[in-house]
This record gives C-alpha cells, structure tokens and sequence, in this order.
C-alpha cells in the first residue's frame, strides 16, 4: 500500500450525519437499502444505497448516526442516484456483512472526521 500525505487525506470529505429514512431498494442487482441521511445545515439531506441488509433494516438505521464520504461524484445505482458512500467494515465472513461505521457518542450532523 502507498502512502498518502496529509493534504490527500483532507481531499476525502468524511462527515457524520443521522439516517432520516430508509427503504427496502428491490431494484438492485444485490441486496441493498436506500437511505437518506441529514449531514446537517451546511451540507443538507444526502441518499445512497448501501448492500448492508445482513445486518441492517431500513427501522433499525432510522435515527442512526453513520459516517459517509459526501464528496464524490453522484453515482447512477439502477433507478436510484446515489450521492455519498456510507463507510463500513466487512465482518470478516463474507462479502455481505458490513458493519457501518458510527461515532462513539452522538456528535452534531455535519461534523467533519479529522
């Protein structure tokens, strides 16, 4: 792996955000959720979809604080435009289970990760 300097690390936008809404997504090719988090007043509501359903139903995320990167670009997920990448770490067992990445403590939406 190479390393990376300081300033590459600024250019990944991680914020913290709480999940206002979640959906079943019975349109994508593997299983998934569509969820829309707050990332707070300067960055706003956000969606993405998320193949994280081992775990994860859209009523448990409600309310949830998650991490996302919010500046890539939007990416086209069959009918669904997916506008950040909600972080995760895979459980060790498969493919399919990832564990989303929250805050110890709830933390004000929109807070950056430094």
């Amino acid at each position: 792996m190479s390393e990376i300097s300081f300033d590459d690390f600024l250019k990944v936008d991680i914020r913290v955000g709480t999940v206002i809404d979640a959906q079943e997504f019975p349109e994508a090719r593997r299983p998934a959720l569509k969820i829309w988090v707050d990332f707070g007043p300067e960055i706003g509501t956000k969606k993405t979809s998320a193949q994280i359903t081992k775990y994860y139903t859209p009523e448990s995320l409600i309310g949830r604080q998650v991490a996302g990167v919010v500046n890539f670009p939007k990416k086209q997920v069959g009918p669904f435009m997916s506008e950040f990448l909600c972080l995760g770490f895979p459980d060790g067992e498969d493919d399919k289970g990832i564990v989303l990445i929250r805050p110890e403590r709830d933390v004000p939406n929109g807070e950056r990760l430094f």
